[in-house]
């Protein structure tokens, strides 16, 4: 042993650590190739990659990494989290991932700003699978960031603004452009978002009233972010019938229109007419890059989808909130014509399969025999057709309820997840099978999208390296929500660690059966605390609300 290496080694032996992570094989997140090392951890931090192997007498906590993976902790760039963590801050469901950060606010959804709190038609207008909690006190991203923080959460968040959001504060619910005094109102509400730390705003664009956005309102509200660093546009885009590509490239002109960043939140082809074509969606990104436009995607390695059923009526019937919704459902004549629209298709005329619609979450104990049925069952059922099934269960229901959706193909799935522009997000909830969820089957994505790539696409299927997986889970979403001291491991990151076995690793939930954990990530630390301990949630809850530029 040379001098210089002696002296390190002599040095180390003095050090102490509050963990080390042993014998492992580190996968920085970065995309380079991964290396045996130890990991140690001090105050929340990563102080040391190395062999650490004389310090561990003088270390508090000693996990065995032996034939384990050691990468940065996952951040699901695309959730819908923002209310459940209150009522679910363990955030079990992720935790077991491997998800130490979660992107929330998307398609436009956040419960933020909301100036007249509980009793406010924003919390009426988010849907029942975000906005259980009976405590909505907040009015704005730093109330909501003050309630989840004093609560205490198990995994940090990262707050975006949704559009629908600031429509319904400014009171713009209606299929028109906002009036100046609306628009200027939604700008300032998202400017004071940006400043109390939000990192961007989302849009819905086929959900209501974020689907009632001109483009130029969109590039009004996107160019407020332009002055602030690194806040983006996220957009659950128009992905009309035929509009596969179109709503690709509208995404791409507000971003280069607002000189803001351009996250293309789940991209996927809904339409089954065009299953296969996904070099067309890509080809616009790509273009947009050479061009020098920021923008990257995220998708999810599901052949389903899961949303609000009344997200498949026409935007005319859901227009004015959900309380005018059903006043219009529930009068006769309306309800007729509501039925004849909604015939004509979804999302503006994408056949209907209702043998491919699965009720996942309803609120009443008259219909929870329904959960798992497809609407094709209940129509036979009640001796009705699938679109008055689907108004009939809206109405019962008063609007909490919610479907899977099996529209998609496995072929698409690999070619978006080999994309090298494209990070995984879950398009899912941090839960635990309690309250609303206790008698639901929720999307198996809610419990199994990392473990899923890295078993199935990265070892079982192998599509992608295990390198090039973990830096879609970690470096890619650091980068884009610009926090340079998580998604990596290096000395002086923010330790958001986990440990995972590549030879066992794997999702166990599934459509008929969603609340199962999944298997082969024995340990994740946040800010350096350790969440999940041999397999087992601690009860910590060490995470935080993330500010954007902090």
């Amino acid at each position: 042993m040379n001098a210089p290496n002696q002296r390190i080694n002599e040095l180390r032996t003095h050090m102490s650590f509050d963990t080390i992570i042993q014998g492992g094989i580190v996968i920085t997140g970065d995309g380079s190739a991964s290396f045996r090392a130890d990991v140690g951890i001090s105050a929340g931090r990563i102080t040391d990659i190395a062999d650490l192997s004389d310090a561990v007498p003088n270390t508090a906590e000693v996990i065995d990494a032996a034939g384990m993976i050691v990468c940065p902790g996952f951040i699901d760039i695309h959730t819908h989290s923002d209310v459940t963590l209150v009522d679910h801050p363990g955030a079990q469901s992720k935790a077991y991932q491997g998800v130490t950060t979660e992107v929330t606010g998307n398609c436009g959804f956040s419960p933020y700003p909301s100036p007249d709190g509980n009793s406010g038609s924003v919390r009426e207008g988010i849907g029942p699978t975000l906005s259980s909690t009976e405590d909505w006190s907040w009015t704005d991203v730093s109330g909501y960031s003050e309630v989840v923080n004093q609560n205490g959460v198990s995994i940090n968040v990262a707050p975006l603004v949704g559009h629908s959001a600031l429509r319904i504060a400014a009171g713009a619910q209606n299929d028109a452009p906002p009036t100046p005094d609306q628009l200027a109102h939604m700008q300032r509400s998202l400017e004071i978002g940006i400043e109390q730390g939000a990192f961007g705003m989302s849009t819905g664009l086929t959900l209501p009233p974020s689907s009632y956005a001109t483009t130029d309102e969109l590039v009004s509200l996107a160019s407020v972010m332009s002055r602030f660093e690194h806040a983006f546009y996220a957009t659950h885009a128009r992905v009309w019938a035929g509009w596969h590509v179109k709503a690709v490239e509208e995404a791409v002109q507000i971003g280069r229109s607002a000189s803001v960043p351009v996250q293309f939140s789940h991209i996927a082809i809904v339409d089954s007419r065009v299953h296969g074509h996904g070099e067309q969606l890509v080809a616009v990104i790509d273009n947009a890059r050479g061009s020098g436009d920021d923008v990257t995607t995220d998708m999810y390695p599901y052949t389903a989808a899961s949303s609000g059923m009344s997200q498949m009526l026409p935007g005319w019937v859901q227009e004015g909130g959900v309380s005018a919704m059903l006043a219009r459902l529930r009068d006769p004549a309306t309800r007729k014509k509501a039925h004849e629209s909604t015939s004509k298709g979804w999302f503006g005329g994408l056949p209907f399969v209702f043998s491919t619609m699965v009720i996942a979450t309803v609120a009443s104990e008259e219909n929870a025999g329904l959960v798992g049925k497809s609407l094709e069952e209940i129509a036979a059922d009640r001796g009705v057709d699938g679109v008055e099934a689907m108004l009939m269960l809206i109405d019962e229901e008063d609007n909490e309820i919610s479907k899977i959706m099996h529209n998609r193909v496995e072929g698409d799935i690999r070619f978006f997840m080999e994309y090298e522009h494209a990070m995984i997000g879950s398009d899912g909830n941090a839960i635990e099978r309690t309250g609303i969820w206790e008698s639901s089957m929720p999307h198996p994505r809610f419990y199994g999208t990392f473990p899923r790539v890295l078993g199935k696409y990265v070892r079982d299927e192998p599509l992608i390296s295990l390198e090039t997986a973990v830096h879609k889970m970690t470096g890619m979403p650091a980068r884009r929500l610009g926090l340079s001291d998580r998604g990596v491991l290096r000395e002086g990151a923010v330790a958001d660690v986990v440990v995972f076995d590549p030879a066992t690793v794997i999702d166990l939930a599934t459509f008929e059966d969603p609340h199962r954990y999944p298997v082969g990530i024995p340990h994740v630390l946040v800010n350096g605390e350790p969440v999940i301990k041999n397999g087992k949630h601690t009860g910590a809850r060490p995470g935080t609300v993330l500010k954007r530029g902090v």
